[in-house]
């Protein structure tokens, strides 16, 4: 299969946002998604981006993603956070998902970081798999912790 792995242009968030959705979707979170096209491309594409994103290219259309963003590690320093990686599922067992994964590991590399992380559902058990098989660690003692708008606001409400 001919496929091209490149940085994404503000022009892709439209196919980008629907690779987005088809996550959502697979995680049985299809109405999750809040992000619009503009403020993919205003936050990513703007004058301080808050996030670097890799597509994959068949036949001139996108068919897989990977999104990262900086972090900072009190222990580490700086680090490369992987958002999402996404292969649509009529592509997925080509081999796209594992060149965006290389493609992230070697934009770390290139930019210095000591740590790559990310978060996988513990019922994904092909991500596992394939992350393991990579070299990568599950860290089965930490909890993933989140407070949504709705959560925020009511914290702050009560003060």
């Amino acid at each position: 299969m001919n496929y091209i792995i490149r940085d994404a242009k503000s022009h892709d968030m439209e196919q980008v946002l629907g690779l987005i959705q088809e996550l959502a979707t697979f995680e049985k979170e299809p109405d999750a998604v809040e992000v619009t096209v503009q403020e993919l491309i205003d936050e990513g594409f703007g004058e301080n981006p808050l996030f670097h994103c890799f597509v994959a290219e068949v036949d001139n259309r996108i068919v897989g993603i990977a999104l990262v963003y900086y972090r900072f590690s009190t222990w580490k320093g700086r680090s490369i956070h992987l958002e999402d990686l996404i292969v649509k599922e009529s592509m997925r067992g080509t081999g796209l998902g594992s060149a965006l994964y290389t493609q992230v590991l070697k934009y770390a590399k290139s930019k210095g970081v000591r740590r790559v992380e990310w978060v996988v559902l513990d019922w994904n058990k092909n991500a596992i798999d394939f992350y393991e098989k990579s070299g990568a660690k599950l860290l089965k003692d930490w909890y993933l912790v989140q407070m949504d708008e709705n959560g925020v606001d009511k914290f702050i409400a009560e003060l």
